[in-house]
């Protein structure tokens, strides 16, 4: 008898723990937001239908949104739970992360500290998801592909397989995206202005992606006050600092970016409104998210706009990088 009841108690028990496990692998009830922030519902993802997405509010009842008109992070939220790879690492050890398609306000409103007149805020569509890098490009990630050390000797530099490649020009990082794309069979680039500013807000709008108090950039970036000003005059090791909410480390300082757009000071009064690539010529390039030699509003804050002759290898301490995108299938 006694056999009987601790076999049917082990069966209650494992019956339990399957409906508690399948309680807990079904989508929860959640806060969504619109791209523009203008509302908000509670929901629960039921399906994806073509381009729109259906949840079920509280009510029980069917609610319908078309996927792009959904925050950045309500879209990654989706993608989860429809199994897509939302991260994977190549043969050469990059980890690059899934960014979701979505509308945000590129550039910075009137009312932000030390806003600069080129950041003129604009509506962007991003119609197309792609994969970012997490990190920059490395010292190792560099030497793995291309064989050569072009930081090797320069000042303001400390070597190390993790720490960001610098003394990196623009032509250089078009010539190892190529050579990326020969190696890999996949189509390796580097972000628009308007996608890098997009993966960097993660959906936010405030100054920084972890909102409007520069007091806790130290816990995101290497910029003037924790690196030059420490003596630490150099890029550091990637991934030291905290990620934003689409996984992304050092969006905020390390070394400056390079975007695949010409510069233009204007050009955000007449850029077009869905996947903007910049002007079609200019002097110089794009370069964004500032380095370990500025501060955290020269450089380090979302809608900075900084910019460099594409050939050149020398930036203020060499902090020269970049990060790539690759796009999907």
């Amino acid at each position: 008898m006694k056999r009987i009841l601790v076999i049917l108690l082990l069966v209650a028990l494992f019956v339990g723990a399957q409906l508690q496990a399948q309680e807990a692998s079904k989508p929860r009830l959640r806060t969504w937001k619109d791209s523009t922030g203008q509302f908000s519902i509670q929901a629960t993802f039921v399906r994806v239908n073509g381009d729109l997405v259906v949840l079920q509010g509280i009510d029980k009842k069917e609610i319908t949104l078309p996927a792009t008109k959904l925050s950045a992070a309500d879209q990654q939220y989706v993608k989860s739970w429809l199994g897509t790879d939302s991260t994977f690492t190549n043969t050469i050890g990059m980890k690059l992360k899934l960014i979701p398609a979505g509308t945000f306000m590129m550039g910075s409103p009137v009312t932000e500290k030390d806003r600069k007149s080129n950041e003129t805020q604009h509506e962007v569509i991003i119609s197309k998801a792609f994969y970012m890098q997490t990190t920059e490009v490395t010292q190792g990630q560099w030497k793995a592909l291309m064989g050569t050390e072009p930081w090797k000797g320069k000042p303001y530099v400390k070597e190390g397989p993790n720490n960001a490649a610098t003394y990196a020009s623009w032509n250089d990082a078009v010539a190892y995206c190529k050579k990326l794309s020969e190696k890999e069979g996949k189509t390796y680039r580097l972000p628009t202005e308007a996608e890098w500013e997009y993966a960097c807000r993660a959906g936010t709008k405030t100054a920084w992606s972890f909102g409007d108090d520069e007091k806790a950039l130290g816990d995101y970036a290497w910029y003037r006050e924790n690196a030059w000003d420490m003596d630490e005059k150099y890029a550091h090791q990637v991934e030291l600092k905290k990620p934003n909410a689409f996984g992304l480390h050092d969006m905020y300082g390390n070394v400056y970016e390079w975007c695949h757009d010409y510069f233009e000071e204007d050009y955000y009064k007449q850029s077009p409104a869905k996947d903007p690539t910049g002007p079609t010529s200019g002097a110089d390039r794009v370069l964004r998210g500032g380095s370990w030699f500025y501060d955290s509003r020269t450089g380090a804050r979302s809608a900075f706009r900084g910019w460099g002759d594409g050939g050149s290898r020398y930036g203020p301490g060499g902090g020269l990088g970049f990060r790539v995108v690759r796009e999907l299938d």
